[in-house]
């Protein structure tokens, strides 16, 4: 199945110059759905992953039943102030401002494995502060995974060096 025509391109959504990657298309449909799940799973399953982080909130549509699939434990990362429970924060840099994410301080045991999971991977800030914040009280990220990559803007380039990078699909 092209996973591709599965996605619907908005142009200009949420601002001008932006061809927005419309997944909801991909998830109403329950095999292209699957077929996303099980990708993802096939690339991850003999990793040994204690844990699947979702990037809130797109994330945890992905992260949820991969982790399930695994056999592991699922770690959210949110925005700010939406934990019960003691945070570790950790604020980045966007294009133009900064932004904070959290996760529970013992979300994480140390030196467990963790898979980071996203829908996008864009200019990649957000996804490598999740990676800087799950290393930072403990954890060892292994790899982040993406069902889309917007290549031209190289991502890729905001992780650590070494930090396996897998996307599903790639747009250039």
């Amino acid at each position: 199945m092209d996973l591709t025509q599965k996605i619907r391109v908005i142009p200009d959504f949420p601002k001008k110059g932006i061809m927005y990657q419309d997944i909801t298309t991909l998830l109403k449909d329950g095999e292209a759905f699957g077929e996303v799940i099980n990708a993802f799973y096939e690339k991850f399953k003999s990793a040994g992953i204690d844990y699947v982080a979702a990037i809130e909130s797109r994330g945890y549509l992905f992260g949820a039943p991969l982790a399930y699939k695994l056999g592991c434990g699922l770690v959210i990362v949110r925005k700010p102030g939406k934990l019960p429970a003691a945070v570790e924060r950790i604020e980045y840099d966007l294009e133009y401002g900064t932004d904070v994410l959290e996760i529970h301080k013992d979300a994480v045991e140390s030196g467990k494995k963790v898979l980071v999971i996203d829908d996008l991977l864009a200019t990649g800030g957000t996804a490598a502060a999740a990676c800087r914040l799950i290393e930072k009280i403990g954890g060892k990220v292994c790899a982040a995974a993406f069902l889309i990559e917007l290549e031209d803007l190289n991502g890729r380039q905001k992780f650590a060096s070494g930090t396996e990078i897998f996307s599903l699909l790639k747009v250039a």
